[in-house]
């Protein structure tokens, strides 16, 4: 996964990309293929559909690679991010419209990963797994990006504002909300 630090290794890559080396590209898709795939995953709730996104993800950044510039608010994983963040609202959109096709979210979206062989353990971890998955697609979607972006991206709250094109301390207050949203929706696990 690419630290979300704009390096020379990096800025090497997009230049080369810019000029139309395919084999650039293809090292930046590679560098940020699961990343993407995880954060629309996280977005949408179902698989398939992840794959499709995150596939029209990096046309558009081949299609507009470009246009983007470093800047100090904007590195490149906070760009790709952006467009990762708007092609996930355009599926909302579509779903808004045509309910009739509306994915319905898959169990398991943050599922732990269990190193003992219990089944009853395995079995209580994903349920706890699924309902915090529920609870966090529940999560209004400028919420459900800063958690999928603050916890799962590990960016900074500077990184999360660029990408949601707001202030640090919007950002902040939309991660403290869904944090609230979230242990109030998960409380009943603290006590059991």
């Amino acid at each position: 996964m690419p630290r979300h630090l704009y390096n020379a290794e990096e800025r090497s890559l997009i230049e080369r990309a810019q000029a139309g080396d395919e084999a650039a590209f293809a090292e930046i898709l590679q560098r940020y293929k699961r990343p993407v795939l995880d954060f629309v995953y996280r977005m949408l709730g179902n698989a398939d559909t992840a794959q499709d996104v995150a596939q029209e993800v990096f046309v558009r950044v081949w299609r507009g690679i470009g246009r983007f510039t470093h800047r100090r608010d904007a590195t490149f994983s906070t760009w790709v991010f952006q467009i990762a963040r708007h092609a996930c609202i355009d599926v909302f959109r579509r779903r808004t419209r045509d309910p009739l096709h509306a994915a319905v979210a898959e169990p398991g979206i943050l599922e732990p990963s269990l190193s003992q062989d219990s089944v009853s353990h395995d079995v209580a971890a994903r349920e706890i797994g699924e309902r915090v998955a529920a609870a966090v697609a529940s999560l209004p979607e400028d919420q459900r990006t800063v958690v999928a972006l603050a916890e799962y991206e590990g960016m900074s709250y500077k990184e999360i504002a660029a990408v949601m094109h707001c202030s640090v301390k919007s950002a902040e207050a939309r991660l403290y909300r869904a944090r609230q949203t979230l242990r109030q929706a998960l409380s009943e696990l603290q006590t059991t």
